[in-house]
């Protein structure tokens, strides 16, 4: 069997980019378990945002910069993009779940996280024009929170809204389907190559395929595909999983979700907390992504229970009657340096399209239009070589700011867990961590410095410790 593409993974990038190669007259083969257990995709809140994402970190290098552009040219995509999914898959409901954005800053947190951030994100919108309007907190619809955490501000963005995620991907499957792609329900095992060329793929059932162009967007397994070549895959940041859970609640009988997606701002090592309406009783509801070793099957029991006390005091009390309808569980591709992978890698005719961590679901699009070009031969509308796979690691935050916000963000979780820590407590506890970090960084490279997520929980999992250690050295 012989393609002009084989793509691996069956989540929104994946299917977006198998569509669009198929939308485009190449004879395309996707491989990989369509039932999606665990994958980011299809635990996703699937929120259409970009301005909501913003934190004061990602907009202070040009390469988060650029990851702001890339979510904004998205954004602006999605419109024709779900038109031509529903032509070519026959599916017509409606992929809209919610229409608008508002972001409410609550008590919940802590200044320094929690409002710089907000902060960020208006001063993002003005600098953009991006239409939004501020919302006295009294006048927030559908948010009926505990006082000891009520909404203190909150703005309005009209333009930023959210997708199913569980009929985006129904839509993929169909669409490409309906272009003459194939699809086989089984997972890549071994990427084939001859000399320096790609070739093709083995499955775990043994069968062989061969193409042209093998394209990998396989979510948090993606690098998990280039074991057999360790001098390549040495040179590539490391990707850990960012485990997330997300619940569906059924709402009791007269109660209703509200029209909008409702969120915080970003906040310690995690999505803001949010719900999404989905029906006109299930509402989604989301905030984290706690960093592993290894992808997560199941949710843990205290993520639940946080998620829930969250959900309960920030957004709604009356959530205490509604039925759990799903707990889902998503592992979001996270790449050593914060920023995607995607480009060709190494061999001619790999390519790797991952690593996008909270973005992917909504980039896919123009990740799909992208990585078609680039297999095509074609100039593409957004230049994005700087995220070649292989690659130094790329710089983000300072050394000594990145010490400082992965101590602000522990602090941060602590307020949001509501502790009870004693005034003279605070200062030690700043100057211990301050000290801590600052070694554990330098002990990893005298030069790279990674994300502050990435050194705190580096601390906690001495495996990620050495993952990055040896990429460091690859790159030394």
């Amino acid at each position: 069997m012989n393609y002009d593409a084989i793509v691996i993974g069956a989540g929104a990038i994946g299917g977006s980019i198998a569509f669009e190669l198929a939308s485009r007259g190449l004879k395309v083969i996707r491989v990989g378990e369509t039932k999606r257990t665990n994958a980011a995709s299809k635990a996703a809140g699937a929120m259409n945002g970009c301005f909501g994402e913003i934190t004061s970190g990602l907009i202070s290098s040009d390469y988060g910069r650029l990851k702001v552009d890339m979510d904004i040219q998205s954004k602006n995509e999605w419109k024709t993009w779900s038109e031509r999914l529903s032509e070519a898959s026959g599916i017509h409901d409606n992929l809209l779940t919610a229409k608008g954005t508002h972001v409410i800053l609550n008590s919940a947190g802590m200044a320094e996280v929690d409002t710089v951030n907000y902060e960020a994100i208006e001063k993002t919108l003005q600098n953009y024009n991006e239409p939004y309007e501020d919302i006295p907190a009294s006048d927030l619809p559908w948010i009926k929170a505990n006082d000891l955490v009520r909404p203190m501000q909150a703005l309005y963005i009209p333009e930023e809204n959210a997708v199913n995620s569980h009929l985006l991907l129904e839509k993929l499957d169909a669409a490409f389907l309906g272009k003459g792609g194939e699809i086989i329900n089984e997972n890549a095992a071994e990427i084939l190559t001859e000399a320096d060329v790609a070739t093709g793929v083995k499955l775990t059932d043994g069968t062989l395929i061969s193409a042209d162009n093998v394209v990998i967007a396989a979510g948090v397994h993606s690098l998990d595909l280039l074991d057999a070549y360790p001098e390549v895959k040495k040179r590539i940041p490391p990707m850990f999983a960012g485990y997330g859970v997300s619940i569906l609640a059924r709402l009791k009988p007269g109660h209703q979700v509200p029209d909008s997606v409702i969120r915080t701002p970003n906040r310690a090592f995690a999505c803001g907390l949010h719900c999404v309406p989905r029906e006109k009783d299930l509402l989604y509801i989301g905030a984290t992504n706690i960093l592993s070793e290894s992808p997560r099957k199941n949710a843990l029991i205290s993520d639940v229970q946080f998620l829930l006390g969250c959900a309960l005091d920030q957004l709604h009390l009356d959530l205490n009657d509604a039925e759990v309808e799903a707990i889902q569980v998503g592992n979001r591709p996270i790449p050593a340096d914060g920023y995607p992978l995607i480009g060709q890698c190494h061999f001619k005719g790999l390519w790797l399209a991952t690593g996008t961590y909270r973005d992917g679901l909504h980039q896919s699009p123009l990740l799909a239009a992208y990585m078609a070009d680039k297999i095509q031969g074609r100039r593409p509308e957004m230049n994005l070589d700087v995220f070649t796979p292989i690659r130094k690691p790329l710089p983000g935050l300072s050394r000594e700011d990145t010490v400082n916000e992965t101590v602000k963000q522990m602090f941060a979780t602590g307020y949001e867990f509501r502790w009870d820590i004693k005034p003279y407590w605070l200062p030690l506890l700043d100057k211990g961590m301050t000290g801590f970090y600052a070694d554990l960084i330098e002990s990893l490279h005298p030069s790279y410095t990674p994300p502050p997520e990435l050194v705190a929980f580096s601390y906690l999992h001495r495996s990620m410790y050495d993952r990055l250690a040896e990429y460091y050295e690859a790159w030394s």
